[in-house]
């Protein structure tokens, strides 16, 4: 007997298929500005048809998913670039929603929360610094000091992803420079965009496209910026905790779009090893090579997708915590996966891979950064060997 969640699966890939793909062409030729109007009316028809904010309880307006049963979901939303936006599930805001759910207070859910769960709004986070390096998320320089009830922020960012559209920033601050612990200096604030001297310098070219909208990455600069002190979320120095809170789950909200985009890579891979003559009649899926790439492909997937859901299951059984090394584990190996399947992809459809008449060179630019973003595959791949080595006696400092 097909399960309910098989059915909403199948169902959401039906509807991506015939409601987001036609744009795909729009948005690669024109930009997402051309699209923009087309997907908001996407998003009514996803809203009527109750499938709205996947992942957010139902209290709160949402589909209601657990983690394991919208990893299944975020995986078929994965395969058109259009799918988390589509459905109010996008990064960097679902990560924003479990956050402000989870430590927001009252006033706070009502002013930023809940119009971001409704649709009305985006938001952004901002963390990331250009002088010091993104693999150590303590080492940083913008400060938020106490000037009578308010904060006022000084700091350079980038790669504040999607800013562009953006209603508000939650900002990585330090709050308190003299704490004892590196982990305990920073703080979250939530900072509206709109404010004085929120400023973006430039949407950072990535491999040549600057993007719009939603698909853009900025640089930001913070300069006497001032909010109240209750925009704090959480306690002064919970920073740095509040980002290990929502990295687990969305490490699997990652991973699983990054398999959707290896499904659809693959997809698109074979029709054209099955479809392009070398010569009269020759198929390039007749070269052994073509075959090794689609079968590496097909296990590398398979493979991806298990290690994944295994991981969503152990955290919504144990917590985050508890599978903090099959975290990392997923990161650096799915990451991994998606840059072999995209680079083979592209080879095998030759000059047209590299065009945008197809996604895959517009999917390459934007997710070549997989081994980077959220920790470098290289910090991820050593968490987990001195994890190993922890077991054989040896304990390797960071």
């Amino acid at each position: 007997m097909t399960s309910n969640l098989e059915i909403l699966v199948q169902d959401i890939k039906t509807f991506v298929r015939e409601e987001l793909y036609p744009l795909e062409p729009i948005l690669l030729q024109q930009g997402y500005y051309a699209v923009e109007a087309a997907v908001y009316e996407k998003r009514e028809r996803v809203k009527a048809r109750g499938w709205w904010a996947p992942s957010i309880p139902r209290h709160y307006g949402g589909l209601g998913l657990n983690l394991p049963d919208f990893a299944r979901v975020s995986e078929v939303l994965g395969l058109s670039f259009l799918g988390h936006l589509t459905f109010n599930c996008q990064a960097p805001d679902i990560g924003n929603m479990e956050l402000l759910m989870e430590v927001a207070s009252d006033e706070q859910k009502e002013r930023y929360l809940m119009p971001l769960i409704r649709g009305e709004i985006r938001s952004c986070f901002s963390m990331t610094e250009p002088e010091h390096a993104g693999s150590n998320p303590l080492y940083m320089s913008a400060t938020a000091v106490k000037d009578g009830d308010d904060y006022v922020i000084n700091g350079h960012k980038w790669f504040t992803s999607s800013q562009e559209g953006t209603a508000f920033a939650i900002v990585m601050a330090i709050t308190n420079p003299d704490a004892p612990k590196l982990h305990q200096r920073a703080s979250q604030i939530i900072v509206p965009t709109d404010t004085p001297g929120f400023r973006r310098l430039r949407n950072i070219k990535i491999m040549g496209e600057a993007g719009e909208g939603y698909f853009t990455d900025a640089e930001i600069v913070y300069e006497n910026v001032r909010v109240p002190q209750a925009n704090l979320l959480g306690r002064e120095g919970e920073g740095f905790a509040l980002a290990q809170m929502r990295l687990g789950p969305g490490r699997v909200h990652h991973c699983m779009r990054w398999i959707g985009i290896c499904e659809r890579a693959f997809d698109l891979m074979c029709q054209r090893a099955a479809s392009r003559e070398l010569s009269p009649g020759k198929l390039l899926a007749e070269k052994q090579t073509i075959q090794h790439w689609i079968a590496e492909s097909r296990a590398e997937i398979n493979a991806a997708r298990f290690l994944v859901m295994d991981v969503a299951h152990k955290i919504e059984s144990g917590g985050a915590h508890a599978a903090r090394v099959d975290i990392s584990l997923i990161k650096f190996y799915v990451a991994g996966v998606l840059d072999r399947l995209m680079d083979r992809a592209v080879q095998v459809h030759g000059a047209l891979g590299i065009t945008d008449d197809t996604m895959l060179a517009f999917a390459y630019r934007r997710e070549r950064a997989a081994r980077i973003y959220d920790g470098p595959d290289e910090v991820h791949k050593s968490a987990v060997a001195r994890h190993i080595l922890k077991e054989y006696g040896v304990n390797v400092s960071i």
